[in-house]
């Protein structure tokens, strides 16, 4: 089993392990994220909870670094079913750097596509995300999307979004915009992804069905750096490591046309020989 894992993690830049979590489980880590929720802010909050809000996302904003404060999130950010996915994948054991909950209700805005080695920074290597279903997702309640192959590309400059349909403001281009396919998923699966897959979701345009979600971030086991935000990495028995602060960005990726179609160029840099598939 671990080897499929690795092949389609090689070959795509993702692997879904289903029913890597139980159902009790997963129930039990809902009901947890909506009481934290219903109970107010948390620290590293970032817009915090508007209850009489018009926007679905302002009165159950995502949370984030949950772990460094919550018993509950640890446990499953370093849990050994995780670790056991990614050390196949990857060869080693990763370091744990974030935890995330988001919520998405009915009628909620999507996020546009993005790479999240652009935020993470992790070098050498890339970080991974662990994307665990919390309710049944598919395309109407707005699931991952995803673009095949999309990790052999550089990390891509970004653009403008389109806030109207995306809660973040920011999006990679893509030379072809169906591309993207989308991930349907049953409670306690969990998606692994490289941290440069172009990957996003449209909005939640159900009028009854969350969304949730529950993701750690990991970094290989041979990085050196993340940026400061992710500070401190973990282990996965839960025991901090000391790395190196990632500072800015490096040389990101941008669409040139050439005679053999288009093609990702590392910015001040020469252009990748593989063409866009």
């Amino acid at each position: 089993m671990s080897v499929s894992f690795k092949d389609e993690f090689d070959r795509s830049g993702y692997t879904l392990a289903r029913g890597l979590f139980g159902v009790d489980e997963v129930e039990q880590l809902r009901e947890h994220y909506m009481a934290l929720r219903g109970r107010g802010s948390y620290p590293g909050d970032t817009v915090g909870v508007r209850a009489n809000s018009r926007d679905p996302l302002r009165r159950y904003p995502r949370m984030a670094q949950m772990h460094r404060w919550d018993e509950a999130s640890l446990r499953w950010m370093i849990d050994s079913r995780l670790d056991a996915v990614m050390t196949a994948i990857l060869g080693s054991s990763p370091y744990a750097v974030q935890t995330m909950i988001y919520f998405k209700p009915p009628g909620s805005r999507g996020q546009a596509m993005h790479q999240d080695n652009f935020y993470l920074k992790a070098e050498p290597g890339t970080c991974v995300a662990a994307w665990m279903a919390l309710d049944q997702v598919d395309q109407a309640n707005g699931c991952l999307e995803v673009v095949p192959g999309s990790h052999r590309w550089p990390i891509l400059c970004t653009e403008k979004a389109d806030t109207k349909v995306s809660f973040t403001d920011v999006t990679v281009p893509l030379p072809d915009a169906a591309a993207a396919v989308p991930i349907e998923m049953e409670p306690g699966d969990v998606l692994f992804f490289h941290g440069a897959l172009v990957h996003g979701s449209a909005p939640n345009v159900t009028s009854d069905r969350f969304r949730r979600a529950l993701i750690g971030h990991y970094i290989q086991g041979e990085a050196e750096q993340v940026a400061e935000y992710y500070h401190p990495a973990l282990r996965m028995d839960g025991s901090p490591l000391d790395l190196g602060v990632a500072e800015g960005g490096g040389a990101c990726g941008e669409w040139v046309t050439t005679d053999t179609g288009q093609v990702a160029v590392l910015t001040g840099q020469e252009a990748l020989t593989r063409k866009h598939e």
